[in-house]
């Protein structure tokens, strides 16, 4: 199966589908990979080592000849999506619960096409599962831009001139990325709490070091690991908790998200306005929408001295990791979808049948 690899296109992407490491390892299962030139500068990937590696070096207009399949990070542009040839194998973040119209196009072109979003949360696809190590490094990330931007040392210190206080922070949601920023927080010497609806996870907070929340507001999971929607009466519960609660921290991070919807609004204003300045409010969920009221997705903004987070795409922030771990989830479902290089989709299988968005009609029937 010969594969292609583009240079991503989207605004601010900067993470590549495919790095050298997982190109040789490809080579070796029997797929060919052919990369455009310069897919992998903006991730710290040098065209020379997917040379090393084995892959094939092309200009962008022979990039998509004779290949069967075509792997990226971001959804194709309009213009891309009409260069695929019908049948193509299509994997990326595709966003298929939202972007309506992308996939639409893709179906209409005849193109086979994987959303890694779509891939099942089960044992079996735990190596394919590209938002949780995507959201490791968000989370991550996130932690590093409350430290930069909070005035204050993250751990205690004790020094001659006296003894200094560490940043408390409070964590919302504690799924992978908030958990990994529970970790991240707590190695940088802070003082941290963790936030969640669902019982079951408090465990896992506590044995990251960090207080769990009680606010009193409980909700079941779902078998995708999301909490199930709070009824409206719960919702200003939990709103009225958490601006109880908020201002004794000096650095929030929120995490709180639904795929396919508005992120749940969890800070209201009225809380931002109570908290101290030079507080610091990392919102995750910005994509979205926003877990605060007042966040601006893309921008940071300041209101009352408190800093509000809502940068976007944090994992291309960290390009080059981020990449390496998108990367071997990439060729964990390629090499599922085609075993030893050789394609051949299974539409009883789970993962095939569950990841694909633009199925084609003979094997919908």
């Amino acid at each position: 199966m010969r594969v292609a690899v583009p240079r991503e296109t989207a605004p601010g992407e900067r993470r590549v589908a495919l790095v050298p490491e997982t190109v040789s390892k490809l080579r070796d299962a029997g797929f060919e990979i052919r990369v455009e030139r310069g897919a992998g500068a903006a991730a710290g990937f040098l065209d020379e080592s997917y040379t090393a590696a084995g892959a094939d070096l092309v200009d962008a207009d022979a990039l998509l000849d004779g290949v069967a399949g075509v792997v990226r990070v971001a959804k194709p542009s309009q213009k891309e999506s009409e260069a695929l040839a019908p049948g193509t194998v299509l994997i990326g973040f595709l966003q298929p619960l939202t972007d309506a119209e992308g996939i639409s196009r893709l179906r209409e072109r005849g193109v086979v096409a994987f959303a890694m979003e779509s891939i099942p949360r089960i044992t079996r696809a735990q190596a394919m599962d590209a938002l949780s190590s995507q959201a490791t490094v968000s989370g991550y990330k996130a932690v590093l831009l409350a430290a930069d931007r909070v005035p204050k040392l993250f751990p205690m210190l004790m020094t001659a001139a006296g003894t200094i206080a560490p940043v408390r922070a409070l964590v919302i949601g504690a799924g992978v990325a908030g958990l990994q920023a529970i970790a991240t927080a707590r190695r940088l010497g802070a003082v941290v709490s963790g936030f969640d609806v669902r019982p079951a996870v408090q465990e896992q907070v506590e044995s990251l070091g960090a207080a769990f929340l009680d606010l009193g507001v409980r909700a079941e999971e779902t078998a995708g690991g999301y909490a199930t929607e709070l009824t409206p009466a719960q919702q200003e519960q939990q709103q009225a908790a958490l601006a109880e609660r908020i201002p004794d921290f000096d650095v929030v991070i929120t995490t709180a998200a639904v795929p396919g919807r508005r992120a749940p609004k969890l800070i209201p204003a009225s809380a931002v306005k109570r908290m101290r300045p030079g507080s610091v409010i990392v919102d995750l969920a910005a994509e979205t929408g926003g877990n605060c009221e007042l966040t601006v997705p893309g921008e940071v903004v300041e209101r009352g001295g408190v800093s509000i987070v809502g940068t976007t795409n944090l994992p291309s922030l960290m390009a080059y990791h981020a990449s390496q771990l998108y990367s071997r989830n990439v060729a964990a479902l390629l090499q599922h979808l085609a075993p030893n290089g050789e394609l051949a989709l299974d539409w009883e299988d789970e993962i095939t049948a569950g990841a694909c968005v633009t199925r084609p009609k003979e094997a919908s029937a």
